[in-house]
């Protein structure tokens, strides 16, 4: 129904930013709330941000508020997320998401579609 397709990752020195994309394709999304979760090699998948279908809300995670920023556009079928200051503890696969109602919610299993993720690699 919804494919989720990331981009923008890669790698970059302690201190420096990057911004990643993530677009809808197969279909458009409406009324959808999107968000951003990541996981480290032998972490857990942590909430990162979401925002609401209109964009109006936003919800972050603690560790990553103040040095990252969520956003959509594109007729809001495509989520940004601007990362600056970043720490090698931020290297992680950034996966996109997306549900079926227009929350910005912090649980993984609130979100019903999922991109294949893009790596960050922060160096020291």
């Amino acid at each position: 129904q919804v494919q989720l397709v990331e981009s923008g990752g890669g790698l970059v020195q302690a201190g420096g930013s990057l911004r990643l994309a993530c677009a809808a394709s197969g279909r458009t999304l409406s009324n959808n709330g999107m968000a951003w979760f990541r996981q480290g090699l032998g972490k857990e998948r942590e909430f990162v941000a979401a925002i609401s279908s209109t964009g109006a809300t936003t919800n972050y995670g603690d560790f990553v508020k103040g040095r990252f920023t969520i956003s959509r556009a594109g007729a809001k079928n495509t989520m940004y997320l601007q990362m600056n200051s970043l720490k090698p503890e931020d290297t992680a696969v950034y996966y996109c998401a997306a549900r079926d109602s227009w929350a910005a919610r912090t649980r993984a299993l609130d979100y019903d579609y999922w991109g294949q993720g893009t790596q960050v690699t922060v160096s020291p």
